[in-house]
Order: structure tokens, then sequence, then C-alpha cells
């Protein structure tokens, strides 16, 4: 294992904390999952989000371009038969 510290607990607001000491190398304003087992803490860092675009913004930006039809789902029943009573008038 490696070099062991010491590290004491204390109260912040309604929570407890400990200080981690640099030494370790700790990052700063990092998100991390704690978890007990057997009475101990095991830290591990959060994956960091991946980053999503917003395309919402794209709709209709490129004139000319047709969209594909959406093949999804299927046609609603009350669709297909008021497409067939259109062919009997």
């Amino acid at each position: 294992m490696g070099k062991e510290y010491t590290a004491k607990s204390f109260k912040s607001g309604n929570s407890v904390a400990i200080r981690i000491p640099a030494a370790l190398g700790v990052e700063p304003d990092r998100e991390w999952i704690v978890t007990v087992e057997d009475g101990e803490l095991h830290f591990r860092r959060k994956p960091e989000a991946r980053e999503r675009i917003d395309v919402s913004g794209f709709a209709g930006k490129a004139p000319g371009i047709m969209l594909a039809p959406r093949e999804d789902f299927e046609e609603r029943p009350s669709t297909i038969a008021a497409r067939k009573g259109d062919r009997g008038a």
C-alpha cells in the first residue's frame, strides 16, 4: 500500500466533512461516488458526463433538403380507414 495519512472529520452545516491532504493529489471541484462496505468508506471518481449536442435549433436551417419519411411507427388505423373512405367518394 502507499503512504498513510490521518484526516479528521468535522461538522460543516448539516453535513460531516473530511479534509483530504493535498499530498494525495485529489483534484478540487470533482464529484465522487462514496460507498460504505463493512463500515469503511470507499471513494471513486464519478465519470465525467459526456457533452451533449443540442440539435433543436437546426430544424429548417437547410432550405431545399427534404427530410426522410419517418418509418419508426405504424400508421394509425383511423388514418388508414379515412384514406380508404376518401376513395369511395
